[in-house]
């Protein structure tokens, strides 16, 4: 299940709880989970419960109709599963900006650490737990080599 983002992907739910998010269909202007993400794909998440203080952003995997709330990145419950009142949610795709890299308005890079990458893994690699993983370019996995990502963590591949 690859991970994908795209813009102008939004849909309603009048889903409760803290499971599953059940999907209305696009709203007028966007395209749907299904449509914008694929089934089966994961992606970043928004819901909004217009009015009231529920808010939930996180990783989540769209299937027909649906999207499975994985990991919650940050929300209105502490950061954990926001269990939704009854009311139309707004449920889109978005960008959580402690997972961006991007450049400023004067297109210089935002600054952080620089992220080196070997071309190829030999070997057992762990990424270290609580941290993401950011490659560019294409990656050779050896012949009896791996690459471990821990639960709730992420390796993102560019280029």
């Amino acid at each position: 299940m690859p991970f994908v983002l795209n813009d102008r992907v939004k849909e309603t739910s009048t889903t409760t709880g803290t499971g599953t998010i059940t999907l209305a269909g696009a709203a007028t202007g966007f395209q749907s989970f299904s449509a914008g993400i694929g089934n089966t794909n994961t992606t970043y998440y928004a819901i909004y419960l217009s009015g009231s203080n529920e808010w939930e952003v996180g990783v989540g995997t769209v299937g027909s109709g649906t999207l499975s709330r994985d990991v919650v990145l940050q929300s209105s419950n502490s950061d954990a599963l926001v269990n939704f009142s009854a009311g139309t949610k707004d449920v889109f795709v978005t960008y959580p900006a402690d997972r961006a890299i991007y450049k400023e308005t004067s297109g210089n890079a935002v600054t952080f650490p620089i992220w080196e990458t070997s071309k190829t893994v030999s070997g057992a690699y762990s990424i270290t737990s609580g941290n993401d993983a950011v490659s560019y370019g294409a990656i050779t996995i050896s012949t009896g080599s791996s690459v471990t990502v821990p639960t709730d963590d992420y390796w993102l591949v560019f280029g």
